[in-house]
């Protein structure tokens, strides 16, 4: 056992622990910087560039809180982890709508764009102009001052240095899926195809489908953050939470995403990764599997409470949602996997609904 698995724990040791911290602390703080950063987008010159920067944060803003969760691992430094966590999922939430909602198809477009994912985790690296290949331009700044933020809340991540290459490699296929999935339509598929047989071997369980869904999850570099808050944190550490996270889980995550989103996504003409399952029965079964082996993943890691916490919490956000109940397929699915839910994830989809209830 490393002394960073010896060190003594910060994270809360239940659910009832959990959500006392997210609702005092994380809930509260990540709604204050999303504030600030929506003051910041009012400004922005560009009127394309400014109404996605806006809606990114008005229909998004679950993301930040779902990551701020991390913070709850380690209050001391949530000064730390949560305006870095929600400038970086900021930044992930508003390319997202400028390349889904894109004037552009151009795959080097989406590619320079994405840069300040790689840029706001390299202390250091000096912002480009990232709209260089699009028509919009003038962002007054916004996305400058995002990644200036998360660079300067890594620079005091007493342990980062040895997250830093497997946070990159996470952020860089991150950046790939956003290249691919956003192109001609009729390219996309082909082009993910071929970068899943590059890759594969990284995910041996996950269909294509599944493993684009895995890198497009930010929560691997969000636990890696809040480990990087230790400076006993060891490149073998790093490692091991690394593959406790990525592929399964977070690919659980986005499979979860996309589930509720059909839909609105069939509307958009936005691409779905569930739709590629023969039926709907594949698609329960395969969603199944991956929570278990999500489930055996986190085992290896430090702190497997909190993490197994992560997997309940995901299942429980996202069917609970209200999207859920205007989806026949999408309700039967919820029913099924909900069956038999242990106590802590019925303990979280009541949260979950008390939160949008009374807190949106």
């Amino acid at each position: 056992m490393s002394e960073f698995e010896q060190g003594r724990s910060l994270s809360p040791r239940g659910p009832i622990g959990l959500m006392s911290r997210v609702y005092k602390y994380v809930l509260p703080e990540v709604r204050n910087c999303l504030n600030v950063w929506r003051k910041d987008a009012e400004g922005i010159p560009d009127p394309e560039l400014r109404k996605q920067a806006l809606a990114s944060i008005e229909t998004k803003q679950f993301h930040c809180e779902g990551g701020g969760v991390y913070a709850a691992g380690n209050l001391p430094m949530r000064h730390i982890l949560i305006p870095l966590i929600v400038a970086y999922q900021t930044i992930s939430d508003y390319l997202d709508n400028l390349c889904d909602r894109s004037t552009s198809m151009n795959a080097e477009d989406f590619r320079l764009l994405h840069q300040s994912m790689l840029d706001a985790i390299t202390p250091g690296a000096e912002p480009v102009n990232y709209y260089a290949l699009r028509s919009e331009q003038d962002d007054g700044g916004y996305l400058y001052r995002l990644v200036r933020t998360c660079q300067e809340m890594i620079s005091k991540l007493p342990g980062y240095a040895s997250a830093a290459s497997e946070i990159s490699g996470l952020a860089s296929l991150y950046t790939d899926l956003q290249v691919y999935k956003h192109i001609r339509h009729d390219l996309r598929e082909a082009a993910l195809k071929e970068w899943w047989e590059e890759n594969r071997s990284r995910a041996p369980r996950l269909h294509w489908n599944e493993f684009a869904a895995a890198t497009g999850s930010t929560l691997g570099i969000f636990m890696l953050f809040l480990a990087s808050c230790d400076s006993r944190l060891s490149k073998p550490d790093a490692s091991l939470i690394r593959a406790g996270y990525f592929p399964h889980l977070c690919c659980l995550h986005i499979m979860l995403d996309y589930l509720i989103d059909q839909d609105e996504d069939r509307a958009g003409g936005d691409l779905n990764f569930c739709n590629y399952y023969d039926n709907t029965d594949t698609m329960l079964n395969r969603i199944a599997s991956i929570v278990e082996w999500a489930r055996n993943d986190v085992r290896n890691i430090p702190e497997t409470p909190l993490h197994r916490m992560v997997i309940e919490g995901l299942l429980a956000l996202y069917l609970s949602d209200p999207k859920v109940s205007e989806q026949r397929e999408v309700r039967s699915v919820s029913r099924r996997l909900m069956k038999r839910s242990p106590l802590t994830r019925l303990f979280f989809f009541v949260n979950s609904r008390w939160i949008r209830k009374h807190l949106y």
